[in-house]
């Protein structure tokens, strides 16, 4: 693993990033806690305790990585392998639980689009990372990752939508193909670990266990998956706000 510094612009980023999608749904937490015409003090406990299962998570998979237990390798399942779960299941309780429910309910469709255009400058940052050598190219945009597609079609679908020029059929079939890109590399990213080494000893994805690129799947992952199933349930849901649709 090359050496880094967090100071470096394209490392921070990671950290910038994270820190902003968390901000990001603490503030939605208050506001559609707020629009479903709970009490202040509720609104309050509802972004506190956001803020504070978030900080936690953040916290771990911090210290999991700075303490070397994610690249123990030779375990069955591997401690990386707990973190994928723990991300799936983090994700699955945001989206189907109420958190998902209100943000589905109280939150316009081009605003939960908007949301996702954080998958662009993260593909920028992470092809900056491949060029520096800490990460293996099938995992950029001129490798095996495209993702970078979804992050800058999420202005244009956004903009669009908010403007009145297109509606949910539009979200649809843009959710659909930003879910698959992000199964696509998710697949990716799990079949270049050591325990697979798909795509050969020299092309290993073993940076995300080093801080703070861990929180590209612990955070950034989570709010990419938990966001396109809140937004497939949004568009599911048969009463919305008039203002959300």
């Amino acid at each position: 693993m090359p050496a880094y510094q967090l100071s470096e612009p394209a490392v921070a980023m990671f950290v910038v990033i994270a820190d902003l999608l968390v901000g990001i749904l603490v503030w939605s937490v208050a506001v559609v806690w707020r629009r479903s015409g709970a009490p202040p003090a509720r609104v309050q406990r509802a972004w506190i305790v956001t803020a504070v299962v978030a900080g936690l998570w953040m916290a771990v998979t911090w210290i999991a990585a700075a303490s070397g237990a994610l690249r123990v390798w030779d375990r069955r399942p591997p401690p990386f392998a707990l973190l994928i779960a723990g991300i799936v299941i983090v994700s699955c309780v945001v989206a189907f639980g109420r958190v998902g429910r209100l943000l589905a309910m109280y939150t316009p469709l081009w605003a939960l689009v908007a949301v996702q255009s954080f998958r662009l400058p993260l593909e920028l940052a992470m092809h900056a990372m491949y060029k520096r050598g800490i990460m293996p190219e099938q995992m950029t945009y001129t490798g095996r990752n495209f993702d970078i597609v979804t992050g800058a079609t999420a202005i244009v679908v956004a903009l669009l939508v908010a403007k009145g020029y297109a509606g949910r059929g539009l979200v649809a079939a843009w959710n659909l193909l930003g879910f698959a890109l992000l199964i696509n590399v998710l697949v990716v990213a799990i079949l270049a670990t050591p325990v697979f080494s798909y795509f050969g000893p020299d092309h290993l994805n073993t940076f995300v266990t080093y801080v703070p690129f861990v929180w590209l799947p612990a955070i950034m992952v989570t709010a990419a998956l938990s966001g396109h199933l809140v937004i497939a349930r949004a568009l599911a849901a048969p009463h919305r706000h008039p203002h959300q649709i």
